[in-house]
């Protein structure tokens, strides 16, 4: 699907990472959401490679839990069944590992920064904008991205590197962010401007 051509109507404001104050989110490609993730493997795979060769810093994030019952809250209310924490589902898919310069952030929430360091990191690092890719769409992808609005990042959201289990809720969520919170981008569009640089 062409998802740019699908949600053109809402995506009107146009711009381009400033690179130099980008950081790349990837979130939650574990393998229990390896069947969702697999459609996008490849696109989120030549982002990081493009964003580590030019220097973009490369952010994971991971969701488990230790104990729902304390670390649960809505979650294990609304889902009942939760990653948990440690176990095979909660791995990175095979093949995708951060280096050991890139953090790492392991949470319990949709949003990548509630109670988290990532803010604190963005902000001593000099980031003011994200690009965010990941799973799911309509859940971490987009609360993460809201979340970085409402703390005044400009968010980059890439349409053919995030997914979630329907094209519905996917194009839902795309429309809304780029309504109000997001520039939605492609893989592509994104790849030729880091190789402008």
């Amino acid at each position: 699907m062409d998802y740019l051509e699908a949600i053109k109507e809402y995506n009107s404001r146009q711009a381009s990472p400033v690179i130099a104050k980008t950081a790349l989110l990837v979130i939650d490609m574990q393998r229990c959401f390896s069947g969702i993730a697999q459609s996008i493997f490849g696109n989120v795979m030549a982002l990081i490679d493009a964003c580590r060769s030019v220097g973009v810093p490369v952010i994971f994030t991971r969701h488990g839990h230790r104990n729902p019952k304390e670390d649960g809250g809505m979650l294990a209310k609304w889902w009942g069944d939760l990653i948990s924490y440690g176990s095979s589902e909660w791995e990175l898919i095979d093949g995708l590992k951060p280096e050991n310069s890139e953090l790492l952030i392991d949470k319990t929430r949709y949003s990548a920064f509630h109670e988290t360091e990532l803010d604190e990191w963005l902000q001593r690092t000099g980031m003011e904008e994200l690009i965010i890719t990941g799973v799911m769409t309509n859940c971490c992808c987009e609360t993460t991205a809201r979340d970085a609005f409402v703390r005044d990042y400009r968010v980059f959201f890439v349409a053919d590197a995030t997914a979630t289990v329907n094209d519905e809720l996917h194009l839902a969520s795309l429309k809304n962010l780029a309504y109000g919170f997001a520039h939605i981008v492609t893989t592509r569009s994104l790849h030729e401007c880091l190789k402008a640089i």
